[in-house]
């Protein structure tokens, strides 16, 4: 399955901003989507409502979790306007019990396009996301391996590779 990954490219020292997705050997941990969207994808699927957020202020108390607005801290809105996030898989990078400033908010989302690449997250197809969200369960294994080949239609510094 054709997937991109973060500007930063993989990196095993993952940092807050860097815009590099971690490697090594992963679990999906959540799984949220859009009810105004489409149905659930999964029975363990919990909906994004308009006050759900995911906050990535390394200084808050709730740094890489998700959180209710109002957050005066930094954060990210899992309700976007854009279907990015209308199927989101959180990946346990540094969840659920984070370390300050090792990165946050690492999810398994839907890709803008081909090659465009991430914050850090790892991107794919709507149509391949939608499988993994109904086939994947908590605790499903992914491997992010340090080195991932590129491929020619990669642009933007994106990899896109298979998995």
């Amino acid at each position: 399955m054709p997937c991109t990954v973060g500007r930063g490219g993989v990196t095993a020292q993952k940092r807050e901003g860097d815009g590099a997705t971690p490697a090594g050997l992963h679990r999906i941990a959540q799984c949220w989507y859009r009810p105004d969207r489409l149905p659930a994808p999964a029975p363990w699927a919990r909906p994004i409502g308009p006050g759900d957020l995911w906050c990535d202020d390394p200084a808050d108390p709730g740094y890489n979790l998700h959180r209710r607005a109002p957050l005066r801290a930094s954060h990210e809105a899992l309700r976007r306007p854009d279907p990015l996030y209308d199927v989101l898989l959180v990946i346990d990078w540094n969840w659920p019990k984070p370390l300050a400033g090792r990165g946050s908010a690492i999810f398994l989302h839907q890709w803008r396009r081909p090659g465009f690449a991430t914050a850090g997250c790892i991107a794919v197809a709507r149509a391949d996301l939608l499988h993994l969200a109904a086939h994947a369960a908590p605790g499903t294994r992914l491997l992010v391996p340090p080195a991932i080949p590129r491929f020619s239609h990669a642009r933007r510094g994106a990899v896109v590779t298979k998995v």
